[in-house]
């Protein structure tokens, strides 16, 4: 059997592209509650109150929303080169460049499916200015008491052409391994959730049925509890936010979920609750088609724009949910 790859510590940050700075901003800033950490160029870096690094989030104006890129932290500078040569030896070599606010040099690559990856090793330890430092040494920076007051940047879903394309190269080149998936009845992975660590997930593939490749279907920000899932859904009321669905339970994963959308277009979830897996040999769940038929964990079905709409947005999302596929 061959020896497990477990050279990514965790998922580190994203970059989230956005054609309304200024409004993101204020929702994640003032509704999410994180913090700015810094401005370079075209981009804002925020943190959530829980984040050990200096931001988990760059927020990049653009023409159009979507993602920039996803950042895994290796657990040392020799990991990272053994995934550089991996990565290499496959033919799927990237480039290097000098690094961003927060982090040193990183390793920039693309995914079968177009979604740009990074992966670096030297990190900025984030120390908190006296009006954030909190009562607890052992907690980064204070509760901001402002808006949802997210912890951490949770995981990253991106939609795909094919899911399963997607999953074996990052198995086979990142190490992540494979917890949870969804196989239809025809044989294909319509989804797979993958995980760097002891998190049930950190990075999610599921089909795009506009057969977009590199889009987006959303960032998550994880809170402590429930009771924090459904306080947000009342401020995103009280601020106009569209909400597209829940708060409900994932049967997937079974974390406590509501999603919306930012205003640059970008889905966003905010999520509490699922599990950690300790068992070094564990065994993917693998969900039917039929079990998926029956929806989320309390029943409510899946609404019909989850596998449609992503960023950036494409004419054929249109077409779809009017035929009501």
């Amino acid at each position: 059997m061959t020896e497990p790859v477990r050279d990514l510590a965790h998922l580190s940050h994203v970059e989230l592209l956005t054609p309304k700075p200024d409004e993101s901003l204020v929702y994640f800033r003032e509704i999410l509650g994180m913090e700015v950490a810094g401005e370079q160029g075209d981009s804002v870096y925020l943190r959530a109150f829980g984040d050990y690094e200096r931001a988990s989030l760059k927020l990049t104006a653009s023409a159009q929303a979507g993602i920039g890129h996803l950042a895994y932290r290796t657990h040392s500078v020799e990991a990272l080169e053994r995934r550089v040569a991996a990565l290499e030896a496959a033919g799927a070599g990237g480039a290097w460049h000098d690094g961003d606010l927060g982090h040193g040099a990183a390793y920039g690559f693309l995914d079968p499916d177009g979604h740009r990856f990074e992966l670096f090793y030297e990190s900025e330890r984030y120390a908190a200015p006296p009006e954030l430092r909190p009562a607890l040494k052992n907690q980064p920076h204070r509760y901001p008491g402002r808006g949802v007051g997210v912890r951490q940047l949770d995981h990253v879903n991106f939609l795909a052409v094919d899911p399963g394309e997607n999953r074996v190269f990052l198995q086979t080149n990142l190490g992540l391994r494979l917890t949870e998936q969804i196989v239809l009845d025809d044989g294909t992975e319509a989804g797979v959730w993958l995980a760097s660590n002891q998190k049930s997930y950190d990075v999610t593939y599921t089909r795009d049925l506009t057969r977009t490749p590199g889009r987006l279907h959303h960032i998550a920000f994880f809170v402590d509890q429930r009771e924090d899932v459904l306080r947000a859904a009342d401020i995103f009321l009280e601020h106009g936010i569209v909400m597209e669905s829940g708060p409900h339970k994932h049967a997937i994963q079974q974390t406590f979920f509501l999603y919306t959308w930012e205003p640059g277009g970008n889905r966003v979830e905010v999520c509490s609750g699922g599990f950690l897996i300790f068992a070094p040999d564990h065994e993917a769940v693998v969900w039917s088609q039929a079990e998926r038929a029956k929806g989320q964990a309390w029943g409510m079905q899946t609404v019909a724009s989850f596998h449609i709409k992503g960023t950036p947005h494409v004419s054929e999302e249109d077409a779809l949910l009017a035929g009501g596929h």
